[in-house]
């Protein structure tokens, strides 16, 4: 598709200006632009807000305005503080014609709710971003393919079935694979009818299948089974229960990464689902954000690997990976009526940056959002679907739609592919695709030509993952696992406890070791304390979609979640341990939170008190003790501050465990002597009680990093959850930290956070030495004018797949430096860290992280060389005028160490 150039853009943006001095005058009305097969209603949103809200949550809100329900929102770029051309989803020479004769319809949406807005007088600003495309006739024509020839050793051409090894330096060339795979379809499809092209793009309505999506079968093509969740799995059993996505992050191993999604991708393929709905790549933007347990933390280049990662091992398997939510879907609360505002320079380099590397692993589908950007609703944003997403960074599969997340069948025009779950409101028998896409095409609204693009892509993923080659028959019912005529019961677990149970003691992360109280050594009595070590009154499955904190917690609730087949408590791992150990160890324990006596009384005077505690988040359609899907609060639950106050003031030697969905406040009693160690063990899964134990007791040497920043205070944190707003009303959430979230924050504001980003203790100590960095020697000269112009300064256009161009990210430079066990006693893993620090004329953050390694099992006093690369596109800045990455002027050094605040050795980039 061809987008706007920049006078056209220029028109919009100029007709938009003019909308501030339309207030006073008459609203034009759009229904007569309205077709009848588009007056159905947007689904459905919450009525009222909240009964809770944080203290540190901030409350804004904007009016809507009444828009022609037919019409999908226009893309548009933050206008609060930077200006910015508004996108039109036309192409060819009409698209002069196409935005003028539409001005009159965008100025008097606009203008409606300016208006309304106007009219206000208390409360927070009420304004309206929320721009919407007319009825007209639009053209389609295909996006430009990357294309780029394989260099051996650097660029090898290869397929899903056959990546490079975990944290390989080579750059994996999907696009012979993609070539064929889109070849099959486009001849699969040529013999289709409308009719059918459009079937599959829709899906057959909430329910109306086995699996939480369907597409139904078109001819002889089977169609496709769509089904949740990121960690396992959903509504069936006999499979695993993985670490969440944030515990996955926290390992700072690209291995384990590939491992957990190589395993999860084989249990989806063999339950016969054809799209594993994950990974999630959000990016906890908001401390509170109820499902960023899913995701992979609060850093764009920790959470891109990750990324990277999952999708690699996930589609190793067979299986369609589908990244998601794309894009700014950062808190849950409003998350259907609230407006992400991003400037571009902030999108490019932080939100879009994990779905970059998860198009460049390869990923066959994306799920678009619920939330507005930029006063456009993500599933219909040209701006993000076609421009940035399918041009820019070369996209290849099919986009869908979150769970009834599009507003009309002009998304289609905005870049959507397929509806789900295909019914407007859940249950309704109407689409906003299936038969009004069809009249769409008939009246020359929408183009068959994009018509056959999306059902081009959709069968393009199914064939680039072979998956008419044998491919396993569905064999659960999602919405009734007990029915025996549509439930196999197929056992798809194998040996994955094994990594299951390494993810959990790897991501797990010691954040206090006072006198080495850790590892255990052989204590004679051991006191477990907490809800949080023992099991649910309910079993692991009693609450639905884990909708309810009792017992430990190993993972959050709402649609990212899957049965437990079993779930491994701490209290039983522990006396199944101390029944192992030589010497013998009493254990008693006490599971309650509130009788605060009766904990001190089982803790007093044993050799260890271990006290469990826990933090729990999810999606907004559950409630659990007043938290809406996000956190009311940082605090831990249950009267955990308390507990663990109450066990330390009777035993000297209190350790804290704290399962947790994210960061929460510790400083109640981080500081209390008696609590001489802490770990963070996140949600750990099915192995949970196993994966502690390994650690407590020194099986595993702990090499966690923290994927977030712990705060001493919540208003330290950069960016506060917004709460408020009831009806119609859309909340406006403005991106104002920009670049700087989490760590960046910290850094550039000067704050002392309680624990880093990045930060983790070890059971032995490590050295660094020897730096050198050094340019990467390249035979061929494939790009060396796009080369060239990077190190002169100039900002290289990024359309057409230019973001992702394999001269941007092939490595660049080489760091090497030696890391040493400085212990005496056990052997261990190092999380070596690697930030570049931009000249301050480029307006970065202070340290940006660029690279990481682990070291992995390295023996007391046992030096390893390491390297990390650099390629130019870590040492660029987005250029939001020149639309292009940007070597900045001035001098770029980096910092190598254990954190974002634990710098060892210090270099400067040879430019």
């Amino acid at each position: 598709m061809v987008v706007l150039n920049a006078r056209l853009s220029a028109i919009c943006a100029l007709l938009l200006a003019a909308v501030a001095d339309a207030q006073s005058s008459a609203i034009t009305s759009a229904a007569s632009s309205v077709v009848a097969s588009s007056t159905a209603a947007v689904s459905s949103a919450p009525s009222s807000a909240p009964a809770s809200s944080a203290a540190s949550s901030v409350s804004a809100s904007i009016s809507v305005s009444t828009v022609a329900s037919a019409s999908s929102a226009l893309s548009s770029t933050l206008a609060s503080s930077v200006s910015s051309a508004v996108s039109s989803v036309v192409s060819g020479t009409s698209a002069a014609s196409s935005v003028i004769a539409s001005a009159s319809s965008v100025v008097s949406s606009v203008t409606s709710a300016a208006s309304a807005a106007s009219t206000t007088s208390t409360g927070p600003p009420l304004e309206s971003t929320q721009i919407t495309i007319p009825i007209s006739s639009y053209s389609f024509s295909s996006f430009a393919v990357p294309s780029a020839s394989p260099i051996p050793g650097v660029f090898p051409s290869t397929s899903p079935k056959s990546p490079p090894a975990p944290g390989s330096s080579l750059i994996p060339d999907f696009g012979p694979a993609w070539a064929r795979a889109h070849s099959r379809a486009k001849q699969t499809i040529s013999s289709w009818s409308l009719d059918e092209k459009v079937a599959a793009t829709t899906g057959v309505g909430w329910m109306g299948g086995r699996c939480v999506g369907n597409i139904p079968a078109v001819a002889d093509w089977p169609g496709l089974c769509l089904e949740d969740s990121p960690l396992g799995v959903r509504f069936t059993d006999f499979v695993s229960a993985f670490p969440a996505g944030i515990t996955t992050a926290s390992t700072w191993r690209r291995d384990l990464m590939r491992a957990r999604g190589v395993a999860m991708g084989a249990e989806f393929k063999g339950k016969g689902v054809h799209v594993a709905l994950g990974p999630m790549m959000n990016m906890g933007r908001i401390a509170q954000g109820g499902r960023n347990w899913e995701g992979f933390g609060a850093d764009p280049f920790l959470s891109g690997e990750t990324a990277f990662e999952t999708v690699l091992g996930l589609q190793t398997s067979g299986v369609q990976a589908c990244a998601k939510h794309f894009i700014n879907n950062e808190q849950e609360h409003f998350r259907t009526q609230e407006s992400s505002n991003v400037d571009d320079r902030t999108e490019h380099e932080i939100y879009l940056h994990p779905f970059m590397r998860a198009v460049q692993a390869g990923v066959a589908s994306l799920m678009c959002s619920y939330n507005l950007v930029n006063g456009t609703y993500a599933c219909e944003n040209d701006r993000t679907l076609n421009q940035l997403l399918k041009d820019e960074i070369g996209f290849q599969g099919y986009v869908m739609s979150d769970w009834g997340a599009h507003h009309s069948t002009l998304a289609a025009v905005g870049g959507l592919d397929m509806s789900m779950p295909g019914d407007i409101s859940f249950g309704s028998h109407t689409s906003w695709f299936g038969a009004n896409l069809t009249a769409y095409v008939n009246n020359g609204t929408i183009s068959e030509a994009r018509v056959d693009d999306m059902a081009e892509r959709i069968l393009a993923a199914y064939y680039l993952l072979e998956q008419d080659q044998n491919y396993p028959e569905v064999s659960f019912n999602a919405f009734d696992m007990t029915d025996p005529a549509t439930n196999a019961h197929v056992d798809v677990q194998a040996d994955h406890y094994k990594v299951v149970r390494e993810i959990g003691a790897a991501g797990t992360v010691l954040l206090k070791n006072v006198g080495a109280a850790l590892p255990l050594k052989k204590p004679k009595s051991i006191a477990v304390i907490g809800n949080d070590s023992g099991p649910s009154l309910r079993g692991p499955n009693g609450y639905s979609d884990r909708q309810g904190d009792d017992g430990t917690l190993a993972m959050g609730w709402g649609s990212g979640t899957a049965q437990f087949p079993y779930l491994i408590t701490p209290l039983e791992a522990i006396q199944s341990r101390a029944r192992q150990a030589s010497s013998g160890a009493q254990v008693s324990w006490f599971l309650g939170n509130w009788d605060l006596a009766g904990a001190q009384a089982t803790a007093f005077q044993q050799d260890v008190a271990i006290v469990f505690v826990n933090a729990d988040s999810g999606e907004d359609y559950i409630t659990v003790d007043g938290n809406e899907g996000d956190r009311k609060n940082l605090t831990l639950w249950e009267n955990a501050d308390n507990l663990i106050g109450a066990v330390a003031a009777v035993n000297p030697n209190t350790v804290v465990v704290v399962h947790s969905v994210g960061p929460a406040i510790v400083e109640p009693w981080i500081e209390n002597p008696n609590v001489t160690a802490v770990l963070w063990a996140s949600l750990p899964g099915q192995e949970s009680g196993n994966s502690i134990v390994d650690v407590l007791f020194g099986d595993y040497n702990p090499s966690g990093r923290l994927p977030y920043t712990i705060a001493k205070n919540p208003a330290d944190y950069p960016a506060q959850l917004i709460t408020g707003g009831s009806g119609s009303e859309i909340l406006r959430i403005d991106y104002t930290e920009g670049l700087n979230i989490d760590y960046r924050h910290f850094d550039a504001n000067n704050i002392e956070p309680r624990f880093e980003f990045g930060f983790g203790l070890s059971y032995t100590t490590f050295s660094y030495s020897n730096l050198h960095i050094s340019p990467i020697p390249q035979a061929d000269r494939t790009s060396a004018a796009l080369e060239a112009a990077w190190a002169a300064g100039k900002a290289v256009p990024a359309a057409a797949g230019g973001s992702t161009a394999l001269w941007l990210h092939r490595p660049a430079f080489a760091v090497t430096f030696a890391v040493r066990n400085a212990g005496k006693a056990a052997a261990g893993t190092e999380i070596a860290q690697l930030y570049v620090h931009f000249p301050a004329a480029a307006g970065e953050p202070p340290s940006v992280l660029r690279g990481f390694k682990d070291v992995q099992a390295v023996q007391p006093w046992e030096t390893r060389e390491v390297t990390i690369t650099l390629s130019r596109y870590d040492l660029s800045v987005w250029d939001a005028d020149a639309q292009g990455w940007r070597k900045p002027e001035g001098k770029i050094t980096f910092s190598v160490g254990a954190s974002s605040r634990d710098f060892r050795l210090k270099g400067t980039v040879p430019l």
